[in-house]
């Protein structure tokens, strides 16, 4: 896999000063599920409140992995960049969930320095 620096990656629809090429949707996806520990442990924190640290981590490796399959895709096509940059989650089942990474990947036009 390429290293994530290398891709620009950006929620607008332009980039700003740049000339782009729209190659086309590019997206990652993970479907992660909860355990049984994680489920009673926040069974608790719903009688005394507070974040569902397992949870929270849990969904932040979801997003990172549904990222870095987004960027790979972009990479596979010959992207340089990719705009309006968006991430969904939604339920699958009971207990998993999807998260979606997703884009338009572009090519930078190169600049004519006449």
């Amino acid at each position: 896999m390429e290293d994530n620096i290398d891709m620009l990656v950006v929620t607008s629809d332009t980039i700003e000063g740049k000339d782009i090429e729209v190659l086309g949707l590019v997206q990652g996806s993970t479907v992660r599920s909860r355990n049984i520990g994680s489920d009673f442990l926040a069974n608790l924190k719903n009688i005394v409140g507070g974040e569902l640290v397992g949870y929270s981590k849990l969904l932040h490796r979801a997003r990172e992995q549904a990222y870095s399959r987004m960027i790979e895709d972009a990479f596979s096509k010959g992207a340089d960049a990719i705009v309006c940059f968006r991430f969904q989650s939604s339920t699958v089942a009971q207990g998993a969930s999807e998260i979606l990474a997703y884009g338009t990947a572009v090519k930078i036009k190169e600049e004519n320095n006449e």
